[in-house]
């Protein structure tokens, strides 16, 4: 294949996608573009999100048409400087199809979800890379290891990354034996000493940054460093009318736009997703677990866990993550821990700016992982 010329293809976020929608392209062929600037949309069947070019150069094909569903790894764009001849490109669409094929039968033998039992319960886990230093993606509330769909990946690039379903949450078991973050932590560390996980950097969202957060502070000793994404734990206000929302819904109707509030474009919110998280609450134990952990952790439309001064005292080095229009809890939260911290603050994202911004947030994870 020729090096000069980079394919965008349909991209598999998750385990389980197998196919993808283009909705639109956000450039048109011949435009030049840059590492990181979104150039199509793509929706599957559990979220609506964006590709972001790889690679700099001339978008010069425009393969994907528009509502059309195309196979993950299919050749939907390409982009090459402007001297590579059109003949060139020609060939290079045309042998695609084969030279995918051969990665597919290379990778054949990829990974799976996976069960490990802990003190906390089976927990469901995904596992990426290889070799030291571990990192761990603690999820937040309501939701599971989906929620790293296009971070798990670029993160192994730096080592072993496990995301993990908490309990009573995801394909885990739903019981939430203490229902507190000492207990999701307490989760946490016995996730680790059942895969042999000496020492990890935890990465948390939302709830699950307080999770990792605690873990620092009870188990400096296991914790290499934190990365809070909009995270719990950082000061009291916190949106109510999310989480009270999340854990009162029972229909599409009810839930759509409490999962909107998640984005700082609501169109990100899929059919599917709504239809899939419904499945996960009506499922037995789930409604007492989340009810449980809403009354411990944000009872009164408030965080009882403030761990912002405690965090400020320890030397375990913290990177914290924003989206600009979070709805759930202020992105004012992120300057809390002063220069204790570096924090920076992401523009035209939401509470899930891992998902809406991923380039940009795995390029600081990955920095701060790496120093």
């Amino acid at each position: 294949m020729n090096e000069r010329i980079k394919p965008i293809v349909m991209p598999k976020w998750g385990l389980s996608m197998s196919e993808g929608k283009v909705t639109g392209w956000l450039k048109p062929a011949g435009t030049r573009v840059s590492v990181g600037d979104e150039i199509v949309e793509v929706e599957t069947d559990k979220i609506a999100g964006v590709v972001e070019a790889n690679e700099a150069g001339t978008l010069r094909r425009v393969i994907g048409a528009p509502d059309t569903i195309y196979p993950v790894k299919a050749l939907i764009g390409v982009i090459a400087d402007d001297d590579v001849p059109d003949a060139d490109i020609d060939a290079y669409v045309a042998e695609y199809a084969t030279h995918a094929a051969e990665e597919d039968d290379a990778q054949e033998a990829g990974p799976r979800y996976e069960f490990v039992e802990t003190p906390a319960g089976r927990l469901r886990y995904a596992r990426r890379g290889e070799g030291e230093p571990s990192v761990i993606l603690i999820h937040g509330f309501g939701g599971d290891l989906d929620n790293w769909l296009f971070n798990i990946d670029a993160l192994a690039e730096a080592g072993t990354v496990y995301a993990l379903d908490l309990p009573g949450h995801g394909q885990s078991d739903k019981t939430v034996k203490e229902a507190s973050l000492a207990g999701l932590s307490a989760a946490v560390t016995g996730f680790m000493d059942a895969l042999d996980i000496a020492s990890a950097h935890l990465v948390g969202h939302s709830m699950g940054g307080a999770i990792a957060a605690r873990t620092a502070l009870d188990h400096p000793d296991r914790v290499a460093s934190v990365t809070l994404i909009g995270s719990a734990g950082l000061g009291e206000e916190i949106n109510s009318g999310y989480t009270d929302g999340f854990v009162a819904a029972a229909s599409r109707r009810d839930l759509k736009p409490v999962l909107e509030q998640l984005f700082h474009d609501p169109a990100t919110v899929t059919r599917q997703l709504v239809d899939d998280l419904l499945k996960y609450k009506r499922l037995d134990g789930v409604d007492a677990a989340l009810t449980a952990l809403a009354a411990a952790l944000f009872a009164g439309g408030r965080q009882s866990a403030v761990l912002a001064e405690a965090l400020k005292a320890t030397e375990t080095p913290v990177l914290v993550i924003w989206g600009e229009s979070d709805q759930v809890i202020p992105a004012a939260h992120a300057g809390v821990l002063g220069t204790r911290a570096r924090a920076e603050i992401i523009s035209e994202a939401g509470h899930m700016v891992q998902m809406e911004k991923a380039n940009r947030v795995n390029e600081l994870m990955l920095a701060h992982i790496r120093t």
